[in-house]
């Protein structure tokens, strides 16, 4: 998580609020209402009943304060602004005390439709609606509790927890269609739509072969895993995780299913 960025996030004045420029709160604007549209019929319940309760503005930047009071009130967690970019321990750090990492700048016009790093957009509207849920707020408790105790070796197959449930979790089972609750792809028009195209392949959730998929970060996902519904999160925390760990090092990667990065 720690490398370097042409982005630098908004500090808070003593008061805790954080200024934007005009043009700022448009980029906002343009990116919620551009996304909003493509939620109904592809985005998970809990996530559409989570926008609802954080009721986020539409034509400006929310003030973590705002969304801070929502969460709290239902789960207990809280945002807490971070630069751009941070450290594994301090992001783990974090989660294991309830207090979700947002970046506080958002993209510029020319990043509008792909950023790597995480801005505010991400963060606060792909993430924070799945905070209110119970089942997804436990699950990224006790992950954030995991990666403090794991080793740096263990933090990478962490990690890819993370990618496949928070950042790109996809829910499916014989009762429902495909519906998303990963933040990654919540926040992303293009990744909305392909996720539900029928064009990726879409693998029944497996921890240990999560653990083994490789991924890459600048790429619409080749895979992606489901699970039955929100509430299996709470499934997954009853597991032992560091055994599967285990499991999945002593069984080695999968081969990657999409091409190498060209340098």
């Amino acid at each position: 998580m720690s490398k370097e960025t042409q982005y630098q996030a908004r500090l808070p004045d003593a008061n805790g609020f954080i200024s934007y420029s005009r043009d700022e709160h448009a980029i906002w604007a343009e990116l919620y209402s551009r996304q909003l549209v493509n939620l109904p019929g592809r985005a998970s319940d809990a996530y559409l009943e989570g926008i609802k309760r954080l009721g986020m503005p539409s034509n400006r930047i929310p003030q973590l304060a705002e969304i801070d009071a929502v969460l709290t009130e239902t789960t207990g967690w809280k945002t807490a602004a971070v630069p751009a970019l941070i450290s594994f321990a301090n992001f783990f750090e974090l989660l294991a005390n309830k207090s979700f990492p947002v970046a506080t700048f958002i993209r510029c016009r020319e990043d509008l439709d792909y950023l790597q790093e995480p801005d505010i957009f991400h963060e606060v509207f792909g993430h924070c609606p799945l905070l209110t849920n119970p089942s997804f707020a436990r699950f990224s408790h006790l992950y954030g509790q995991l990666g403090l105790s794991a080793t740096k070796e263990d933090r990478v197959f962490l990690a890819r927890l993370y990618w496949f449930t928070v950042e790109f979790g996809v829910v499916s089972s014989a009762e429902h269609d495909l519906k998303i609750y990963g933040g990654g792809i919540l926040s992303s028009p293009a990744e909305t739509l392909y996720v539900t195209s029928g064009k990726p392949e879409i693998r029944t959730f497996d921890l240990v072969d999560i653990m083994r998929t490789p991924y890459r970060i600048d790429i619409m996902q080749p895979i992606y895993y489901a699970i039955n519904d929100i509430a299996a999160l709470d499934n997954i925390g009853e597991v032992d995780i560091m055994a599967a760990i285990k499991s999945a090092k002593q069984l080695g990667l999968f081969t990657a299913t999409y091409p190498a990065k060209s340098l």
